[in-house]
């Protein structure tokens, strides 16, 4: 047994040594830089060196001492000297990089990931310390361009079965053991121990006795004197992956997809693969390990990523996907972003591996170009990438569900991560009416035009009436022969589409065609604003954010872009005198001049929205419809801008909607239930009219005389309850005002001397109330979120990108010591 575990252990060192090479073949310097010197700025601990803060923090690393180049290194770029210190006090056990460092996925883009493995039990201010020398590292290693991240992770971590925080690659309750797995079948030694879990046999038989578990297998190593214990770092074996698991991970993956959309198809379709053979768990990792037991250093010396590629292909050769493995093989080309078509005197062995590939794919010239060619993608090419990868991966997850359906799986997601994993999901994929969809920025570099003609087609044409938009001239010889980019009812949508989507440059050339108006004026004011306005990079989302209802942050509204009645002099005569009127009820014929109104909008999930109103009460339409997606605790949008495309009298028209926004928006947020009659009257068109702001919305009404609006006013008939309560005892808190938001299910819990109360909101802000409930609140939680989950209702794939991910919200009502009531959201911790 020595013998044997000398063995794997000479192979764990030279498998460490060829993937040192293989990570730093082909790379820049910076990337050098960090690589090597890394494993030193965290054995030591000195003012000189990256990293360095006055507070005590444990370092040195076990088994490790850099040599001389390292020692030089350090000295030549930080007049650092180790000859006067003295040896440090081993409190790191190892550093491993992992993921796609060392293998095919492996780019000068790509992020380096390390875990910093501790054993010690370091007292939680030794670890915060820690925790920030990694972060001053990782500074240092930002400025240097290498996108460096450092997780501390003790190896309890998944013995105790302990998540870590959402955001991080970690990936928090989305994922357990299957991070384990990855770290198994990627993990590369950069200093200290040896991982033990490779040395224990699969089929837990030593030295020709069985044993019934892993554990049990380590002290009968130990007691035959096979290996010493504390030469080796231990996580623990891969047990317990269950279907829950499959699950969050699945889920968690398609989120990664937003950002990288190429890595994320492989990981994807390798967990349908995994899920496929379930409850028979084969995983890389146990073929990594059996490898390495054999010392055969197959599948290009256990490359982590062939061998994903490696089963993907396997499986989906399996169940006859012709269409899913060529996108995977063309997303795994992508990935490794080595150009085969251009010559390369300096080979490095991704290409020569690649090359290999690719021979025995069968793939031509013309193919290798193509995708070598994909930084001068324009919209066509980049929105069909977009759709197959979005359709690759709602297919997949459509196996999911069904798996998760086979296997009554009950996601152990805990509620606060699902529901932001879900709604940035909903924010990017969902396709509703008046959203604008945008292509995946990172499949193309360049999508400018430099020609968009937009075209407006009426009800008496055989084709849809609406507007389409074009990259060429508006000649009819280059039309005819061209496909339309995109339709729209709307031409603010389709501007803002091109916009959003990049096609727009300082450059582009604008055309308009809309009957007998050829006058591209107003469509290069709508761009000019657009620029003006909004920026195309924004952060993303936050996960306070994400968890809390959609707020309104950036708002233009755009009025009489088409329509405008200060042109027609038979309608407005200008000898009116404007300051003893206004803009909505204008002269002495009372006409509104404003005839339409865009609003376009970008909320608190970065999600662009664009609502189009016409017609003389338009301006009704578009209030109501803006404040009922304002809840009463929301921010103020960060930005209003109003832009006004009438010839004449702009100025005015700007002035007044503005007041009149600001004035609604005041009154819709600072609305309580002891002022909830308030309202607005307004003159329009020639009939009075009237904004009631309630507990939940705004509502609009009209009275053709005084007696009938007062007596619908101490009626009370235009509150606008969804609820008859017919006593007091049957109230809602006035506390669930400040968050009820139309557009998505949110619940309230209250506890009770009985148990507690349920308040359920629904997606119009009707209202159920259930008194003196029973039972555990996280369950049913978790029951809720499994049915929007994995409910068929909830997930219809009539299109390739049409999947609702907009579960529910939960909040509890909590009673402070003075009886004041606040509410919070519910974080599933009983």
């Amino acid at each position: 047994m020595q013998e044997y575990v000398a063995q794997v252990k000479q192979t764990l060192v030279e498998l460490a040594l060829i993937k040192r090479e293989r990570a730093l073949d082909a790379m820049p310097d910076s990337f050098h830089q960090v690589f090597l010197l890394l494993p030193a700025l965290l054995h030591y601990h000195h003012p000189n060196l990256p990293g360095y803060m006055p507070e005590p923090v444990p370092n040195g690393i076990s088994f490790y001492q850099p040599d001389k180049v390292i020692i030089d290194k350090l000295y030549s770029q930080f007049a650092f000297e180790d000859s006067a210190l003295t040896q440090p006090t081993t409190k790191i056990s190892a550093l491993y990089s992992m993921g796609s460092t060392c293998s095919l996925g492996q780019s000068i883009d790509s992020d380096l990931d390390v875990w910093v493995c501790i054993e010690q039990n370091l007292h939680a201010d030794e670890r915060a310390a820690l925790q920030q020398k990694c972060t001053l590292i990782e500074q240092w290693a930002s400025s240097l361009g290498v996108q460096l991240t450092l997780f501390v992770v003790n190896v309890d971590r998944f013995r105790d079965k302990h998540h870590e925080c959402l955001m991080g690659e970690n990936c928090g309750s989305a994922q357990h053991m299957l991070l384990l797995e990855e770290f198994y079948r990627s993990a590369n030694l950069l200093a200290g121990k040896l991982l033990l879990w490779y040395v224990i046999p699969d089929n837990f038989v030593i030295n020709g006795q069985q044993y019934d578990s892993y554990d049990e297998c380590i002290l009968a190593l130990i007691v035959s004197n096979a290996i010493n214990r504390e030469d080796w770092i231990d996580f623990g074996s891969l047990v317990d992956l269950s279907a829950e698991e499959y699950f969050g991970a699945s889920l968690w993956q398609l989120y990664k997809s937003i950002d990288s959309p190429f890595k994320a198809v492989l990981k994807t379709l390798l967990l349908e693969a995994y899920s496929w053979q379930y409850p028979e768990n084969k995983l890389i990792a146990c073929e990594v390990k059996q490898a390495i037991q054999q010392n055969n250093m197959q599948y290009f010396c256990l490359d982590s990523y062939y061998m994903m590629l490696k089963r993907v292909t396997d499986y989906l050769h399996a169940v006859n996907d012709q269409q899913r493995l060529n996108l995977v093989r063309s997303c795994f080309y992508l990935k490794v972003n080595e150009k085969l078509s251009f010559q390369d005197t300096n080979t490095s062995w991704r290409q020569l591996l690649l090359r290999k590939l690719v021979n025995d794919w069968g793939w031509h010239h013309e193919e290798i170009a193509n995708l070598d060619g994909c930084d001068g993608w324009k919209i066509e090419q980049a929105r069909q990438i977009h759709e197959v990868l979005l359709q690759t991966m709602m297919t997949g997850y459509r196996h999911l569900l069904s798996f998760g359906r086979r296997n009554n799986v009950e996601s152990l997601i805990s509620p606060k991560d699902l529901a932001i994993l879900t709604r940035k999901l909903y924010a990017v994929y969902e396709v509703l009416p008046g959203k604008v969809t945008i292509i995946n920025s990172n499949i193309s570099n360049d999508l400018s035009e430099p020609y968009l003609t937009f075209i407006h087609v009426k009800n008496d044409r055989v084709n849809r009436p609406g507007w389409y938009v074009y990259k060429q001239k508006p000649t009819f010889e280059s039309i005819i022969s061209h496909q339309y980019l995109e339709y729209s009812h709307s031409l603010v949508k389709l501007v803002a589409w091109c916009y959003f989507n990049r096609l727009i440059s300082d450059k582009t050339q604008f055309f308009y065609r809309d009957g007998d108006n050829h006058n591209p004026t107003k469509l290069n004011q709508l761009v000019a604003d657009l620029q003006s306005y909004f920026t195309i990079d924004v952060p993303s989302a936050s996960e306070e954010a994400l968890y809390g209802p959609c707020e309104i942050r950036h708002l233009a509204i755009m009025i009489n872009l088409k329509e405008d009645l200060t042109l027609d002099e038979q309608q407005v005569s200008f000898e009116d005198d404007l300051s003893h009127g206004n803009v909505l009820n204008f002269g002495e014929k009372e006409l509104s001049l404003i005839q339409s109104i865009n609003l376009l909008y970008r909320n608190s999930w970065n999600e662009i929205r664009v609502l189009h109103f016409s017609g003389s009460l338009c301006v009704l339409d578009a209030i109501k419809t803006l404040l009922n997606r304002m809840h009463k605790d929301a921010d103020l949008p960060n930005a209003i801008k109003i832009f006004c495309y009438s010839q004449y009298l702009a100025k005015e028209i700007k002035e007044q909607i503005e007041q009149l926004i600001e004035r609604c928006i005041d009154l819709r947020l600072s609305t309580t239930k002891n002022n909830s009659e308030q309202f607005l009257p307004l003159r329009i068109n020639g009939s009075s009219w009237y904004l009631f702001f309630e507990r939940f919305g705004v509502s609009v009404h009209q009275f053709d005389n005084s007696i009938d609006f007062y007596g619908a006013v101490s009626n009370n008939k235009v509150q606008g309850r969804a609820l008859n309560i017919q006593d007091e005892s049957n109230e809602l808190p006035n506390e669930i005002d400040s968050v009820a938001c139309e557009g998505i299910i949110q619940f309230f819990f209250e506890d009770t001397q009985e148990g507690f109360d349920l308040y359920i909101l629904n997606e119009n802000n009707q209202v159920e109330i259930y008194r003196n409930c029973n039972g555990n609140k996280q369950n049913m939680v978790r029951d809720v979120n499994s049915f929007y989950a994995l409910s068929d209702d909830r997930f219809t794939f009539v299109a390739s990108s049409s999947v609702n991910f907009n579960l529910p919200q939960f909040y509890q009502i909590l009673h402070d010591s003075d009886g004041s009531k606040k509410i919070v959201l519910f974080n599933g911790i009983e």
